[in-house]
């Protein structure tokens, strides 16, 4: 399956450890359109999406319809991985132009500068 960046997905994301978002959910490709055509690139940057509303350009909303979420959803920027392209199991829609661009906003803030530790 081949999927652009703003496609919404439905991931199967467990297993999972701790906090992080699991089970089947819907998933916002942000991965460059470059890398995600490249078949040397296993690999697709996904930002989970859930009901629940966040407070912050970190939870940007987004609209239902469109983007073929059933109802007002939330960007959960916080939450970006990797993941295999195989979990992918179905493309579902496609962000707005607005949409995309608060979640592209919120990646630019996160993580925040002062948390990025140098490499040793």
């Amino acid at each position: 399956m081949t999927v652009g960046q703003g496609a919404l997905v439905v991931v199967e994301l467990d297993p999972t450890v701790g906090r992080e978002q699991q089970g089947v959910r819907p998933c916002i490709v942000v991965s460059d359109p470059d890398v995600i055509q490249d078949q040397r690139f296993p690999l697709v940057c996904v930002v989970p999406v859930t009901g629940t509303p966040g407070q912050g350009l970190l939870y940007p909303a987004l609209a239902a319809g469109r983007s073929g979420l059933s109802k007002t959803s939330y960007a959960l920027i916080d939450h970006l991985r990797s993941i295999d392209k195989r979990r992918v199991r179905r493309w579902v829609g496609e962000l707005p132009p607005d949409e995309l661009a608060a979640v592209d906003d919120g990646l630019a803030i996160f993580p925040p500068p002062k948390a990025v530790q140098p490499l040793r």
